[in-house]
C-alpha cells in the first residue's frame, strides 16, 4: 500500500470513530490497532512521528476508558490532533521525495 493510500485510510479510520454516534470503544480500540499496524508508514517518516502518534493514541485510549468528556483527555482534541499528525506526515514525505 502507497504512503498516501495509508494516510486516506487512517483518515478514514478517524472518520469511522467520529461518525459513530454511541462512541463505541470498540471504534477508538480499532482506530488504535490500525494506525499501530501501518509500520511502513511509520518506519518512512523520522522517528518522532512514531513518538508523537503513540502518545495521542495512548491519550484516545485513557480518555476511552471514561464517558464523554469527562477524562481530561478531550476525544474530539485528539482525532483533531492525529489528523494534524496525518497532514504533517504528507508534507514531510512529500519533501523527502522532492515533490
Amino acid at each position: 500500500m502507497s504512503h498516501q493510500a495509508t494516510i486516506q485510510l487512517l483518515h478514514d479510520a478517524i472518520n469511522t470513530v467520529q461518525n459513530n454516534s454511541t462512541n463505541s470503544p470498540s471504534a477508538i480500540t480499532s482506530l488504535c490497532r490500525i494506525w499501530r499496524a501501518q509500520t511502513a508508514l511509520l518506519s518512512a517518516l523520522p522517528p518522532r512521528f512514531a513518538e508523537v502518534a503513540e502518545n495521542f493514541l495512548g491519550r484516545l485510549e485513557a480518555a476511552n476508558l471514561f464517558t464523554e468528556e469527562s477524562c481530561s483527555y478531550s476525544q474530539q482534541d485528539l482525532l483533531d490532533h492525529l489528523r494534524a499528525w496525518l497532514d504533517q506526515a504528507q508534507l514531510t514525505l512529500q519533501k523527502s521525495a522532492g515533490v
